[in-house]
């Protein structure tokens, strides 16, 4: 990585208009990364206009020409993986193992499902009678601002990019002050795929650079990828504007299981819900529900499972759990943790600070388990965002099923059963967007993601995505020479 990154403006790299910057450090040992243009408003400006004088162009694009273009990005992102993914856990903190196998190539893949999806879409056309046609037309909808957070900063990075080019829109996009490396990185790639001003990054804080962005009027839709407390700034920036937006925002998901679950898979399966990127997903299954029949054996098993986990330098190989992107989240997490034994929750395991050696010099957790919660407590209502679950114990479908669905949010949440029957029933009724069937965060393209609730406004990895960067033209053709005599 460089030493220094400018804004990637109108296809150039260009310093900051007041000449601001941030630095950004690794996580893992406070280690400087890099220095990063801090953008202003003359920033935002420059960015907004190379975009729309590149979407004047752009939006004329057939859906083979910028289907040929995603396909040459996802190709350089497959030649560029091992750096792409070496920048994302620096700066990040996650393992390299989850960065190699998981952000980097579900990236490229999101770039190949969209350029499949605009090959095959099609407008509709109605006959309404023998002398009149109907046409529906799928247009561009213009420049788009996206904000992006520091959890899965490369991923949500083609999370949003990739379908707006598909559509045929422009994007002025802006990644976490905290992780903007692996983006800048990314903009390399476009730089050489993508004519001037089609893509836009510019880096800031969000107190300043996203509320200039938030308050400009050039942008006919927004997006954003955060926490539910921003997004109800960012839905109100869209309303006054009367523009649309996106919104994938926080999460408290249930994570059930019934006496019938596949016991190891299940047992990973309370891993992949709250120890992927140390807990820092928002769809994290971070409230576990475990019927009564199996319970103490369950956690038993869990706690041993998660006392096993490697907690080390995200870089290493081995490593199975990095760290917490900064000491003020690890001390959030740590809140929590106290909060929850003020409560009345136990703790099976974990609750502290990793410590020793190398894990001195970072900010890491030892995964956590807060046993015999009440779905009323705190740590069971709020997300917090780290690699601590909560155990609750249910008696029936019925409990279970009102005990999930007993909290503000809707992003996730999973089944676990061999019976078929139940599992249907279960994620049937569970108010959220996405219900995983013993499985848990696996998130592809092609199978739609997004909220419901205070979790969010509209479905990301699915083509469904593309209704929300254009918008629908209709052509109404009389075939008649006849007038209609009405005057």
């Amino acid at each position: 990585m460089d030493a220094t990154y400018g804004l990637f403006l109108d296809g150039k790299w260009v310093p900051a208009a007041e000449g601001r910057t941030f630095d950004t450090f690794c996580p893992a040992d406070g280690q400087k990364l890099a220095t990063c243009a801090d953008a202003g408003k003359v920033d935002v400006d420059r960015a907004v206009d190379a975009a729309w004088r590149a979407f004047e162009t752009f939006r004329h694009t057939s859906p083979l020409e910028r289907a040929t273009l995603l396909l040459k990005i996802a190709d350089l992102i497959d030649e560029h993986a091992e750096k792409l993914a070496l920048t994302e856990t620096l700066d990040n903190g996650k393992p390299i193992r989850e960065s190699r196998n998981v952000d980097v190539p579900l990236a490229s893949d999101h770039f190949r499902y969209f350029a499949g999806a605009i090959r095959a879409e099609e407008g509709t056309a109605a006959q309404i009678d023998q002398d009149t046609l109907s046409l529906v037309l799928r247009e561009p909808i213009g420049v788009v601002g996206q904000i992006i957070p520091w959890n899965f900063p490369f991923l949500m990075g083609a999370w949003k990019i990739a379908p707006a080019l598909a559509a045929g829109d422009t994007v002025v996009i802006k990644p976490s002050s905290t992780t903007p490396l692996s983006l800048l990185e990314f903009a390399k790639i476009l730089q050489q795929v993508l004519p001037p001003g089609v893509v836009n990054v510019i880096t800031g804080r969000g107190s300043t650079t996203g509320d200039l962005m938030l308050a400009h009027p050039g942008f006919r839709k927004l997006a954003f990828t955060g926490s539910t407390e921003v997004g109800y700034t960012v839905a109100r920036a869209a309303a006054d504007r009367l523009i649309p937006a996106t919104l994938e925002l926080g999460g408290k998901s249930a994570n059930i299981f019934f006496p019938d679950c596949p016991w190891e898979k299940a047992v990973e399966g309370v891993q992949l819900g709250i120890l992927l990127n140390q807990g820092q997903v928002c769809c994290a299954g971070s409230r576990v529900f475990v019927h009564r029949d199996i319970y103490e054996r369950f956690l038993g098993a869990c706690a041993e499972a998660f006392r096993k986990v490697k907690v080390g330098l995200p870089w290493e190989p081995d490593t199975q759990m990095g760290c917490q992107i900064n000491e003020a989240q690890l001390q959030k997490i740590l809140g929590y943790v106290e909060v929850g034994r003020q409560e009345g929750a136990r703790v099976a395991c974990g609750g502290v600070r990793a410590s020793g050696g190398a894990l001195d010099g970072g900010c890491f957790m030892e995964p956590t388990i807060l046993a015999d919660v009440d779905n009323s407590m705190r740590v069971a209502r709020e997300e917090i965002f780290g690699p601590v679950v909560c155990f609750l114990p249910f008696e029936d479908e019925a409990e279970v099923v009102r005990l999930a669905n007993d909290n503000e949010y809707g992003l996730g949440g999973a089944v676990w059963t061999r019976d078929i029957n139940r599992a249907l029933r279960v994620a049937g009724a569970v108010e959220t967007g996405r219900m995983w069937v013993n499985n848990y965060n696996n998130l592809p393209a092609h199978a739609p993601f997004g909220g419901y609730k205070k979790s969010g406004v509209g479905r990301e990895t699915h083509k469904m995505m593309l209704d929300h960067y254009t918008q629908k033209k209709n052509i109404f053709i009389s075939l008649s020479e006849k007038p209609l005599g009405m005057y």
